[in-house]
């Protein structure tokens, strides 16, 4: 049976410590925590995979695919609007 959380075995963060991508904040230490989970998600083959696997499952906290958890929620309200738009239009 498929999961969606398949690509892991395969993803750049499987030999990182965890907490790197679980960063508490967004501000000073944070941010710097931050960017050097994005840095290895860069380097991932899987990074398409892992974001969507987080906005799938809805993973509100940490660095996935990429993006910080306010990204994220970014991505997520672009889509709603675009969604929204979209279906008015057919109005």
């Amino acid at each position: 049976m498929s999961s969606a959380f398949d690509w892991r075995a395969k993803a750049a963060c499987r030999d990182k410590d965890p907490e790197l991508f679980f960063p508490v904040g967004n501000t000073g230490a944070a941010y710097q925590q931050i960017e050097e989970a994005k840095a290895v998600c860069r380097t991932c083959k899987v990074i398409d995979a892992c974001l969507k696997c987080a906005l799938d499952t809805n993973q509100d906290y940490g660095v996935w695919g990429g993006l910080s958890e306010d990204e994220r929620r970014a991505l997520k309200r672009r889509a709603m609007r675009a969604r929204r738009s979209q279906a008015l239009q057919q109005i």
